[in-house]
Order: structure tokens, then sequence, then C-alpha cells
């Protein structure tokens, strides 16, 4: 049927269904589907050109229909000078209301197009705190990728908690269960955390013996993303305690710690995959075991679904499989630390 004839073109039969009575659906998704795709794809790139680009539109096309959704709204969404775009509160508010709705239509299609080609296939975007995803999931990816070539693979290293909707994260590593019943947490490993330092260090400062000689000595803290230092975690008669020392360094980066111990600057508490391999090479030693607090687990968490897609169902076997395997813990050494 020609388009100028068909009754979807005509916004009398958009607004109306066949009673007479309005049609929310109608009236709202045909006339907008075109300016929220629009919409959403400049937010997303932070620009009109980009999103054009993106869409496969040209500059013109995009900024028409988000005008004409704009006119819709009878409200504002973007402030635009020659040199940037951004959301007004209006458009913020109206981003945050699509954007459940788009990624599951997103996730619908991606669902049904794996089901139409068979093996697992796409993109996965995984996002890790730095530490552990340099450490231990990083050098798992080119094994994954050889078993699964048609997925491809997307990693990004943050210490925040993972916005699975707005920045499109399909599988997040975090330290510590997410309090969230939208979120699937599988523990990989136990979250072990041990204080140690160089043998040079401990032969010219000694090892504190209770949580209480923290304080004489060159304490190395870790800052968060949020801005705050993060306090040592220990358990003592039993109860949980949180210490916090002056550091004679600060760092935002568990790896830039663990090389500061090495030079043999300090002392810091630092989770056992990252330096069970070091204390059995007897290049760092342990110390106050018996005051190791509970383990808070690495966990690997997505979206709960009832339809888990394939590359990411593939890739969570994966990954559990492969880092229980590994050997990142340190119980015997810790022990016999904890005995001495």
């Amino acid at each position: 049927m020609d388009n100028k004839t068909s009754p979807l073109s005509r916004p009398e039969h958009a607004r109306h269904s066949a009673t007479g009575t309005a049609d929310p659906l109608a009236g709202s998704f045909v006339t907008s589907y075109a300016g929220v795709v629009a919409f959403l794809a400049v937010a997303d790139e932070g620009s009109f050109s980009r999103a054009s680009d993106r869409l496969g539109i040209g500059r013109s096309a995009v900024s028409r229909s988000v005008q004409k959704l704009e006119a819709q709204l009878d409200a504002r969404l973007f402030h635009r000078t020659t040199r940037s775009t951004s959301l007004t509160r209006e458009g913020e508010l109206f981003y945050e209301n699509c954007q459940p709705g788009v990624a599951r239509i997103v996730q619908a299609l991606e669902d049904m197009r794996e089901l139409r080609n068979g093996p697992p296939q796409g993109h996965l975007r995984i996002q890790s705190t730095p530490g552990f995803g340099r450490k231990v999931i990083a050098p798992l990816l080119q094994d994954f990728h050889a078993h699964y070539p048609d997925i491809t693979l997307e990693l990004l290293l943050d210490d925040r908690p993972a916005d699975f909707t707005a920045d499109r994260i399909d599988v997040s590593f975090r330290d510590g269960r997410m309090e969230d019943s939208d979120i699937v947490a599988r523990q990989l490993i136990p979250m072990q955390m041990v204080v140690c330092a160089s043998p040079v260090y401990a032969k010219s400062h000694g090892l504190p013996r209770h949580v209480d000689d923290l304080a004489r000595h060159r304490c190395i803290n870790f800052r968060t993303a949020s801005g705050r230092a993060r306090e040592w975690e220990f358990k003592v008669d039993g109860f949980a305690q949180r210490r916090l020392h002056p550091a004679r360094h600060t760092y935002n980066d568990l790896d830039l710690i663990l090389q500061a111990v090495l030079r043999d600057q300090g002392i810091a508490q630092l989770p056992a995959y990252l330096v069970c391999d070091l204390l059995r090479e007897r290049k760092l030693v342990a110390c106050l075991a018996q005051h190791a607090p509970d383990d808070g687990g690495h966990y690997l968490c997505y979206l709960s679904r009832k339809q888990l897609p394939a590359r990411i169902r593939v890739f969570a076997e994966y990954i559990t499989e492969h880092v229980r395997s590994l050997d990142l813990q340190c119980p015997a050494i810790l022990t016999s630390t904890a005995a001495a």
C-alpha cells in the first residue's frame, strides 16, 4: 500500500481506534518512535552529528525528529550551542524514563536474533574493578574468544558500581554482594584481605602483632571512586572492626599500592588474589592473619531476566569455571602466619 494512503500515515487514525476512542499506543508510539530513537542517540553521543553517524541518517533528519518530539512533548530536551549539546532537566527526566524500555526492546531483538542464528554471538560489555579486571579477568578473555569467536568483548575497568541500564553493561565483577533483587550475583571465589609488607620493610620496622600496632607503621591507603579513603577491615574478639590510620601514601589503584609495598615504602591491606603468588615466592610477608575479616566474596553480576542471552550465559559459565580453578587463595600461608 502506498504510504500516502496508508491508514497509519494519517494522524486521525493514529489518534483513534476503530471504535472512535483514543488509542494511546497509536497516538504516542507511531508519532514518537523516530523522535525517541533520535533523542536517545543524541543524548548518548552528546552530539547531533555523532548521533547521525550512529543511526546512519543525515544530521538534519536527526534534528527534525528531535524537534518534532520536543513539539509533541511541549518541552525543550537539549541545550544547544555551537560547541556543545547537553540535556535540559526535562531531557534528563525523559532519558531516565525511556532507557529501561529501550533496553528491554533491544534485548528482545538480540534474544530473537540469537535464537535464529544459533551459536552465541554479539557484543559483550563487561565492567570490573581495576585490580580484579587486570589480574583475573583480562588474562582469561583471549581463550574465551578462541572458544566463542563470534562474541566481541569490551572490558571497562571502574571502581564504581555498574549501572547496567544507563551504561549498557552486560556483566559486572564486584567485590561484595550487590543488594538488588534485579541483579543476579554469582560468587566466584571468597574475598580474603591480607595485611602485608616487603621482607625489607619487615626487617627494618617489624610487623604489627595487633591491629592497634598499625598506628605506628607506614600505612598505605586506598582511595575509592567516591573520593573517600577505604577503611581497613578486621575481626577482633569475634567482632568486626574498621580502622583508618594516617597514611604515608594514598593511591586510587590497587596495583600502585602493591608496587609501593614491593618497593619497601610501607604496609597495606590487599586482596589475596593480588598477593597470593608474591606471598608464596616470599617477595611479601603477611601479618595479622588472626584478625582477618570475614570473606566478602568476588561476584559475577548481571541483570535478572527470564531468557538470559546466550553470550552472557556462556561467558558467565566460562568465567566461573576458570576463575574457580585458579589458585588465588593462600589459606596455608595465612594459617601459618596466624600461628606464628
